[in-house]
């Protein structure tokens, strides 16, 4: 894995050069240079670099990076056409320049021409060690430290400073979460990097996460283009304590689709971002007021383990639609101690609701002190772990006083109070909430969306919360290898299978029909037969599965019947027997567990309830290999219909023990086989009562043909 870069000459740099800075100041190269030189706080020089140039104001310009002084430079900015960029980078690394920015457009965007040459930056980073950030973006801007090198007009107009972290990457939208964190706790740093020729949001993270005056980092990812290093950033950044929100653009399942499995067809391109942002911590938001919300409320502080929320407002319809909001969000409500129920009495008038949620009732209002006296024990209550404050109108002097109560309190609150402005007439309370940090949520279901996302979990932290050193098994397979498919047999994928030490059904294949009714024999009744070909992924479709053959006669038949249905519906698939297998006892659940090569992330395993509706039902979890017990235990545990598997209507619990097991073996096979294998699936998986075991029924196994054995053949035989 490419290690992540040092930023630190590039977020402080001492010295910078403009490549294509221009005396024109509404050029993009002009208002790049006016940036530097007039709006920010470079602790040495900007060089001016353009041939057609000799001054730019009262600083000399220079024809080109080489014939800079030499002066040790940190960061050339790069804005020229996207012919002259090689060349210019070239001369950067010649000068040890260790970053570059590239602003210019033209390259993977603009077809196969760009493309090239962005190949062609990548090949030169890797030979010089010259870092490039972009091509194709709107630089960078460091906004705690004034430094905007960038040629937005709005960079000057944009600091608010403070410590929410931002990748993105895309340049308007990054601009929208600056402008939306205006006021309150602003933004530290600001990456958006464009194509991602060398740098990448993977980089952003990690320096965020190892930055002390970072708290969240918040990421607007259109692509992931390595989710190896991204994932060992997200861990890097949950090991510091530095919560990561995350909007990543695309959730269609338009993504990978696998004709010979049912694994890769319901573990499409989002769910598989989703399961990996969960897996390494990051929180998951919808659009971007969640995101800039989350990321916000994540910077106040998150709630601590245990408390609940505290509702409080002074109309009772407003509090009663606030807590079925909170309700229908399972967001859990704080309990008030005695002496916060106490203490509210001592303060409401007797037809108030003290209890949470507190409706104080309009009368609270005339009284300044009080109001601020209520809300001050509330948010002092052991159990709460936010105040929730929903204004539903604006009443002119009345809400402006509210604001001023909320503004006063939240100075010294152990928690946040949150306001939410339902009017759409935003008066003078609003404008003072803003101004002092306390930015409203315009709505009440916006607030509770925001703060489900940050609540913690009750009960004790799963495997998403227990710091370990990821390692994703097969992330650097090309894709390309799933051109070059070689599938096994059900028989040798089982055989395969059970040399790694999965438990597998007695079998034996039978090329004739009296070898079946002898196989059958010794097996012992009943049995199950099916068809034996590399060629052939679903057997029933094409009538190659025959159950519950209680006799030697009805094995040979059951042969005979196979091969006909099988001749005619697949007349070109090879046939290498009937596999003569011994059932397994009724009564069990039915679950799937697959394995499949995700482009991004490698290989991700997938459990769901298997069997013939695993594509209607859509029930599954997933995560990235290799798994540990506490990801086994959670994986199961996730699905929406989990509690099957847990005995409903007096049927026994299943052998979820068992189940676990089966998982971490099919977890560590596929990591032992992470360079070739493309897909395996075990669909389905029988799981018996507490103490019988979870044995799987059916297996495919699918790897690179572009590789000479890539997974070692075995007999096929009865074991």
């Amino acid at each position: 894995m490419k290690p992540f870069a040092d930023l630190a000459r590039f977020i402080n740099p001492v010295n910078v050069a403009v490549v294509g800075a221009s005396g024109r100041p509404s050029s993009q190269g002009g208002r790049l240079y006016e940036n530097l030189v007039h709006h920010s706080r470079i602790q040495g020089k900007v060089y001016a670099v353009n041939p057609a140039y000799t001054q730019i104001g009262d600083a000399p310009c220079w024809p080109s990076v080489r014939e800079l002084p030499d002066d040790a430079i940190d960061v050339a900015l790069v804005i020229v056409n996207a012919t002259r960029v090689l060349d210019t980078l070239r001369q950067c690394a010649e000068r040890k320049i260790p970053y570059a920015i590239v602003m210019s457009s033209g390259f993977s965007e603009a077809g196969e021409a760009g493309r090239a040459l962005e190949q062609d930056i990548a090949q030169l980073c890797r030979d010089t060690g010259l870092h490039v950030y972009g091509p194709n973006c709107p630089g960078f801007v460091n906004v705690r430290d004034r430094v905007g090198m960038t040629f937005s007009p709005a960079f000057r107009h944009d600091l608010n400073a403070g410590s929410i972290g931002l990748a993105t990457q895309g340049g308007g939208l990054g601009r929208n979460l600056l402008q939306g964190l205006a006021h309150g706790e602003g933004v530290g740093l600001w990456f958006s990097a464009g194509n991602e020729v060398d740098l990448e949001i993977p980089d952003f993270v990690a320096c965020m996460a190892q930055d002390p005056q970072i708290k969240v980092i918040g990421l607007l990812m259109e692509g992931i283009k390595d989710g190896r290093r991204l994932t060992v950033a997200l861990e890097m950044a949950r090991q510091r304590g530095k919560p990561v929100v995350v909007l990543k653009i695309g959730h269609s399942e338009a993504g990978i689709r696998a004709a010979q499995s049912h694994t890769a067809s319901i573990a499409g391109s989002a769910a598989i971002n989703s399961a990996v942002f969960r897996q390494f911590g990051a929180i998951e938001v919808d659009d971007l007021d969640q995101l800039l919300a989350v990321a916000r409320l994540l910077a106040l502080g998150s709630p601590k383990p245990g408390t609940g929320l505290g509702i409080y407002t002074f109309s009772g319809g407003t509090a009663a639609l606030t807590t079925d909001i909170a309700g229908m969000a399972n967001l859990p409500m704080a309990v008030f101690t005695d002496q916060t129920n106490a203490k509210l009495k001592s303060l409401l008038p007797d037809f108030a609701n003290i209890a949470n949620p507190v409706d104080t009732t309009a009368d609270i209002l005339r009284d300044q002190d009080a109001a601020n006296e209520c809300l001050r024990v509330i948010c002092n209550d052991p159990n709460v772990g936010a105040v929730l404050f929903p204004i539903p109108m604006d009443y002119g002097e009345v809400t402006d006083g509210i604001a001023q109560s909320i503004i006063e309190v939240s100075k010294s609150a152990p928690v946040p109070i949150i306001p939410v402005w339902m009017s759409r007439r935003m008066g003078g309370g609003f404008q003072l909430l803003e101004q002092h940090g306390l930015q409203p949520f315009l709505s009440v279901s916006g607030a509770i969306a925001a703060l489900s996302r940050i609540w913690p979990p009750s009960g004790k932290p799963s495997a998403a919360a227990s710091a370990h050193q990821p390692t994703v098994a097969g992330a650097s397979v090309p894709a390309g290898h799933a051109c070059g498919r070689q599938q096994t047999s059900e028989a040798q994928a089982k055989a395969l299978l059970r040399q790694a030490g999965l438990p597998m059904p007695r079998n034996e294949i039978a090329t004739s029909a009296r070898q079946a009714a002898a196989a059958a024999a010794g097996l012992g009744f009943p049995v199950v037969m099916k068809i034996v070909s590399p060629d052939i992924a679903h057997k029933t479709e094409c009538g190659g599965v025959r159950l519950d053959i209680n006799s030697e006669a009805a094995a040979a038949a059951a042969f005979d019947s196979i091969r006909a249905a099988v001749q005619q519906a697949a007349p070109h698939a090879r046939i290498d027997g009937v596999l003569v297998e011994a059932m397994l006892p009724a009564g069990g659940h039915e679950v799937l567990v697959g394995v499949h090569r995700d482009t991004a992330f490698g290989l991700v395993l997938t459990f769901g309830l298997g069997g013939i509706f695993v594509e209607t039902l859509r029930d599954a979890a997933h995560r990235l290999i290799p798994l540990q017990r506490q990801d086994a235990h959670d994986l199961i545990r996730e699905i929406r219909n989990a509690a099957i598997l847990q005995g409903v209507r007096g049927q026994p619990p299943g052998d979820l023990s068992a189940l676990e097991d089966l998982i971490l073996k099919v977890s560590a096979f596929a990591e032992s086989h992470a360079d070739t294998l493309l897909e395996l699936e075990l669909n389905p998986v029988w799981v018996g009562p507490a103490g019988q075991g979870a044995v799987p029924l059916d297996a495919l196994i699918a790897t690179s043909a572009s590789v000479e054995q890539p997974i070692a053949t075995a007999k096929e035989s009865t074991v």
